[in-house]
């Protein structure tokens, strides 16, 4: 198939092609259809089996859509799916479309080379005074609320530990939703709230951000461009991608933007961080606490 003239979805192969497909060739297409996932991950025959077809079947359907073969029809199924959009808020389809990326690299090299670029895109992205502007917010409040739902309430609980750990008082929203009500109604505009939203900002995200800015505090978030849509604007915004469809995605780029903020933190506090920590080391090796 000329590669200048591919269609962007199965269903302009079908439109164009219509007038040539048999009534296996329907039933192929209907088993593809129904689960896309699937289809980008089965061979030929696999999928000729689902539909009760001749194993040939799939190879000649192919053929008719204008590819050479069927594995040359399965990568455009593949490409399809690494390359969608609404598709990736379905979590299966972003699995499904990390593991298709996997298959010629390996899998641990493709997480690794999908890590890399993001942090990659970081570097060019974030700069130094977006770091700063966090920072320095962060040492003047009275209070750090920070929030991330899903996947990334166990970033919201790390960075909590940490600004606690180096001296500044933080709760994690995440961790405590049993009194969310409670907790936020002493916020006041000498607190700052840490947003970390990324695919979309949630109704919870937004309430808080409501909140937030009915009590005058200061909002920080970090989020990609789906989690951008928090209204009223944060004062301080940390836009950055965790990768593209189809790759890995993980907490890696907004954990190191985090790790980033907490030691500039450190570097501006006047040593408030570096002696907090020494006396939560000392306290810590005096007592048998479990977990601690």
């Amino acid at each position: 198939m000329n590669k200048l003239d591919t269609p962007l979805a199965l269903s302009d192969l079908i439109n164009r092609y219509s007038t040539k497909l048999t009534e296996a060739d329907t039933r192929l297409l209907d088993v593809l259809l129904q689960d896309p996932i699937r289809a980008a991950m089965d061979n030929g025959k696999d999928v000729s089996s689902r539909a009760g077809v001749h194993p040939a079947s799939a190879v000649r359907l192919a053929r008719r859509l204008g590819f050479k073969g069927y594995p040359e029809f399965r990568s455009f199924l593949q490409s399809s799916l690494t390359d969608g959009g609404g598709d990736f808020e379905d979590p299966a389809a972003r699995m499904a479309a990390r593991l298709v990326r996997a298959e010629d690299d390996g899998l641990l090299a493709s997480v690794l080379d999908s890590e890399i670029a993001a942090l990659q895109q970081a570097r060019n992205s974030v700069s130094d005074g977006d770091i700063r502007s966090f920072s320095t917010c962060l040492r003047d409040s009275r209070r750090v609320f920070v929030l991330g739902c899903g996947h990334f309430a166990a970033l919201s609980s790390l960075i909590t530990l940490r600004l606690n750990r180096s001296g500044y008082e933080a709760v994690d929203l995440a961790g405590n939703m049993l009194h969310l009500a409670e907790i936020l109604s002493t916020m006041t505009e000498k607190d700052a709230v840490w947003l970390l939203a990324f695919r979309r900002a949630t109704t919870l995200l937004q309430d808080v951000r409501d909140v937030a800015a009915e009590r005058g505090a200061t909002t920080l978030a970090v989020t990609d461009v789906g989690g951008t849509r928090i209204d009223p604007p944060p004062e301080h915004h940390i836009l950055v991608s965790r990768g593209s469809a189809g790759e890995s995605q993980s907490l890696v780029v907004p954990m190191t933007i985090a790790n980033a903020v907490i030691l500039d933190l450190a570097s501006i506090d006047d040593g408030r961080s570096i002696r907090s920590l020494s006396e939560f080391k000392s306290f810590r090796a005096s007592t048998r606490f479990i977990g601690s």
